[in-house]
């Protein structure tokens, strides 16, 4: 007998205010910018590029537009471009779902871009502090897949697995946790303590890279035991997505990496 765990009944709604319902999942968007933007204010004092407060403040539109524009065109673009091409109306339908972590980032990264060329700032010097605080949104927002019970993992046989209400009948992985995990406490910890006891900030680049490898080695890692989107499925070699898209990602912050400088 296979031992599961039935999906917790949780409300994708949070509250209810007359007419209008605020989801998990916009609450997880609010919540992770919010905290990020709070971490990114005590982050910039280690800043040797002398980031200020009032910079990160003014920073925080530009990286929900980025979020929010990125996501959606990601998505778009990357997991069902046929389904938009005949139905161009959903793509502004946001409050169905469908955002892509690859897409939010290269929206961040053309505000962090726009921004520091606009403010005259060095690229690396705020993309660091936003790169340390990137895993908190991810965090909050792989808890509200859960509790979407979307994204979920491909079928198991261990004692932890959840039975999805639209998996079907057998159990999978709680990948979005196993993400939650990785993507956000674990990678949060490491870029912390590089930040806060290896001078990270005074490196160019270095949290950058750092955040670039650790989240695409483990999405990586995570694909293998999530369930890919139904209308790509797997590509050829069996890899996904998800995986494909990463690739890049670890390449790039392997060469940050390498050319951050020690600070003196």
């Amino acid at each position: 007998m296979i031992l599961a765990i039935l999906f917790p009944n949780i409300d994708p709604v949070a509250v209810h205010l007359g007419p209008l319902a605020i989801r998990w999942y916009a609450l997880a968007y609010v919540v992770g910018l919010l905290i990020g933007w709070r971490y990114c204010l005590r982050l910039c004092v280690l800043s040797p590029h002398k980031i200020t407060r009032e910079q990160i403040d003014d920073f925080l539109f530009w990286a929900i537009i980025g979020v929010i524009l990125g996501g959606r065109t990601g998505y778009v673009l990357f997991y069902n471009l046929p389904f938009y091409s005949e139905h161009p109306l959903e793509i502004f339908a946001v409050w169905r779902g469908g955002m892509s972590f690859h897409g939010g980032f290269l929206g961040v990264l053309v505000a962090v871009a726009a921004f520091t060329r606009n403010r005259k700032i060095p690229f690396v010097a705020l993309s660091d502090i936003i790169a340390a605080a990137a895993p908190i949104g991810l965090f909050f927002g792989r808890i509200a897949n859960f509790i979407n019970g979307e994204l979920y993992g491909r079928v198991t046989d261990v004692p932890w697995g959840v039975i999805f209400p639209a998996g079907g009948p057998e159990p999978r992985h709680p990948s979005q946790l196993y993400e939650a995990g990785l993507e956000g406490l674990l990678l949060f910890v490491l870029l912390w303590l590089m930040a806060y006891l290896g001078r990270g900030l005074e490196r160019p680049g270095l949290l950058t890279g750092t955040f670039l490898t650790g989240y695409g080695l483990a999405r990586i890692a995570a694909e293998y035991f999530r369930q890919p989107d139904v209308q790509i499925g797997f590509l050829a070699g069996g890899v996904t997505m998800g995986q494909v898209l990463s690739v890049p990602l670890v390449i790039a912050g392997i060469w940050l990496i390498a050319r951050a400088k020690q600070p003196a």
